[in-house]
């Protein structure tokens, strides 16, 4: 009887354990990845009163089974179903991470000691580690490899992950090495025809992350398909040109494009019509006549009204003025139809008609310049005896050209021309665009007129048959290339050392027909894959976390960095770690060892990380109410047994009396 009280109180303690378990699982229902409970119970040991026995083969007796008592029960084992996943829980936050597989995070207190955990919710403290929201534990992995410039990752023992360092924060600006044309430059394209040229701006960085504009323009040649591409100027990014900004003298200081070239034509021209040519003086000299000579001459003169020049006009000065008399009549007829003027014969007089009386205001000579629109009056008009209306007047005309001579005789003027004047009938342009004009002239006026053509930059040819791209100096592509120093006016280095040369490719040029319309523009970076195209400096706008637990950096100015790898441990029999509490796990021998590198999640093809979630709990409620009710009923029955017993010794006791 005595035993079976104590094998009672044995079932209740183990039983009692269970309910232990059981509540822990249930307290922990909501906890982030916690990984349920069970325990298995085992037979204590038994006393034998009376052992087995074989059997008799002489006497033909069967054996005996042993005769056992058993003395209760123990708790044999509580293992842990470390492996089954919890549900999962989103969250939204970029640095809670779940794993899927049977993996663990890696944390670590104090850079020694090792932890596993499957709870994921991580934050960023002011150092910039990344660690546990609940122990601030630091999470584990690895760097990249300083050998590799921090494109790979290496995979050493596994130390603290410092995300947001200060280093992390900014992205090192980079200079513009490469570039690239496209785009069609139209064969009848018409600013290329031009002093100015067709424009074309390339923007790059300097060392330092600066912006600057480079502009460009595209000349015509006297070859069909064939172009000077030359450097204009290079601005910052306030839109100031660099020579006012280095204080130098030409763009050509802070950079080169193409050396100079110059290309000469000659052609034999007669002097155009109504001029001659002063040998003895070498000028020119041209016959023009009031129509020719004054500027506004045609705007200013009133119709049906003869101009003569001022007798006492000789000579203009050059962007002088020249006084005209003329003489004019309008009929009376006219003056009454067209003007609305009414005409009083008995006293030779006009007035302006009054549309109740059918007579008005007298006309004087203020009235007289208001009706005939006319500025000035040499003397006041006169009314005629047939009512016709004669006038003198008086205009000034600005001079058209250079100083000029009055023939009076001849009633024109002799003007002094530059010779580019004088051959203007032979298609000669006005002198810029690096043009110049040389010319030996004989004594009848005939010319050879030799013209100078200087040219900076470089020569882009095309084909004329397929309009496709020939080349630019003989090649594919041309360098922008930036002067080390430079010499500023008044004395003085300026140190260039910020600015990079610049490749730029124009094999994808064409020169199409568009419409007049050109496309051609240019951009940084090759075309294939942007490579030199530069940048600024970029400031961090984003950490993202990959499924391998890869974290990179992304910036404002375009460009990712990696910043590290979260690396996980594996383990033989995970179900053999050791709690430590705090959702965390310590390595025992029966679970095996960590190595203290750690391995990359995904591989076994398997395991992954996920951002912005957590894993729950995996407790089983029903499963854990279920196991409550089964756990009650067998502490309700080892009760009983102690209480049965006690009775029992209770009548024992009783023998006695």
């Amino acid at each position: 009887m005595m035993r079976s009280m104590y094998s009672g109180v044995a079932g209740l303690k183990t039983h009692q354990t269970k309910m232990d378990v059981i509540g822990n699982n249930i307290a922990n229902v909501n906890t982030t990845s916690y990984k349920s409970q069970s325990i298995n119970f085992s037979d204590l040991m038994y006393q034998t009163t009376s052992r087995a026995s074989g059997p008799n083969a002489t006497t033909g007796r069967a054996g005996v089974n042993a005769k056992q008592i058993g003395l209760g029960v123990q708790s044999a084992a509580i293992s842990t179903s470390i492996t089954t996943a919890g549900s999962t829980q989103t969250t939204g936050n970029p640095f809670d991470i779940k794993i899927s597989g049977e993996a663990f995070f890696i944390v670590s207190g104090d850079g020694r000691s090792n932890y596993f955990t499957r709870d994921g919710s991580f934050y960023v403290d002011a150092a910039g580690n990344l660690a546990m929201s609940s122990t601030g534990y630091n999470v584990m992995g690895w760097l990249p490899d300083p050998s590799t410039e921090g494109t790979t990752i290496k995979k050493d023992s596994v130390q603290a992950l410092r995300v947001l360092s200060a280093a992390n924060m900014t992205y090192p600006p980079e200079s513009t090495t490469e570039a690239y044309v496209d785009g069609i430059l139209d064969k009848l394209e018409p600013d290329a025809g031009t002093s100015a040229g067709k424009s074309m701006n390339l923007s790059f960085f300097d060392a330092l992350g600066y912006s600057y504009t480079a502009k460009f323009s595209i000349h015509e040649t006297e070859t069909k398909g064939q172009y000077t591409v030359q450097l204009d100027d290079i601005l910052n990014a306030d839109g100031d040109s660099l020579v006012d900004v280095y204080g130098v003298n030409n763009i050509t200081d802070i950079a080169n494009f193409g050396g100079s070239k110059t290309e000469q034509t000659t052609q034999l021209c007669q002097l155009a019509k109504n001029a001659s040519y002063d040998s003895t003086n070498k000028v020119f000299k041209m016959t023009m006549g009031p129509d020719e000579y004054l500027i506004d001459y045609n705007e200013k003169k009133i119709s049906g009204v003869t101009y003569t020049v001022d007798p006492a006009t000789t000579s203009v000065a050059a962007g002088g003025t020249v006084k005209m008399l003329g003489e004019g009549k309008v009929s009376k007829d006219d003056l009454e139809s067209v003007y609305g003027l009414v005409y009083q014969a008995d006293t030779k007089k006009y007035y302006i008609r009054d549309h109740v009386t059918g007579t008005g205001k007298e006309v004087d000579d203020t009235e007289w310049k208001t009706i005939l629109k006319i500025d000035d009056f040499k003397s006041a008009p006169v009314i005629n005896d047939d009512g016709s209306v004669s006038f003198e007047i008086e205009q000034t005309f600005t001079a058209d050209n250079a100083a000029a001579d009055y023939d009076s005789a001849s009633k024109t003027f002799k003007v002094t021309l530059p010779a580019t004047d004088t051959w203007k009938a032979y298609d000669l342009e006005e002198p810029g665009n690096g043009k110049e004009y040389s010319y030996d002239v004989a004594p009848d006026g005939q010319a050879q007129v030799t013209t100078t053509i200087t040219r900076n930059g470089y020569n882009l040819i095309f084909n004329t048959d397929s309009g496709k791209f020939v080349s630019i100096n003989g090649g594919d592509a041309v360098t922008l290339d930036f002067n080390e120093t430079a010499s500023v006016k008044g004395g003085g280095t300026a140190q260039l050392g910020n600015f990079s040369d610049i490749n730029i490719d124009w094999s994808n040029v064409t020169w199409f027909a568009n419409g007049g319309s050109s496309t051609i523009s240019a951009q940084s970076g090759t075309e294939d894959k942007g490579i030199g195209a530069g940048r600024k400096l970029g400031q961090m706008s984003g950490v993202s976390i990959q499924q391998d637990g890869t974290i990179y950096a992304t910036y404002d100015n375009g460009m990712t960095r990696l910043l590290g790898q979260i690396a996980v441990a594996k383990f033989a029999n995970a179900a053999g770690l050791e709690k430590a509490g705090d959702n965390l796990y310590a390595a025992t021998l029966n679970s095996g060892e960590f190595d203290g590198i750690g391995i990359d999640i995904t591989s076994d093809g398997v395991g992954s990380m996920s951002t912005g979630c957590l894993e729950m709990s995996n407790v089983d409620l029903s499963a854990e109410f279920t196991e409550m009710i089964t756990t009650q009923r067998g502490f309700q029955a080892n009760s009983r047994i102690i209480t049965v017993s006690d009775t029992m010794l209770e009548e024992l006791v009783n023998l006695k009396r």
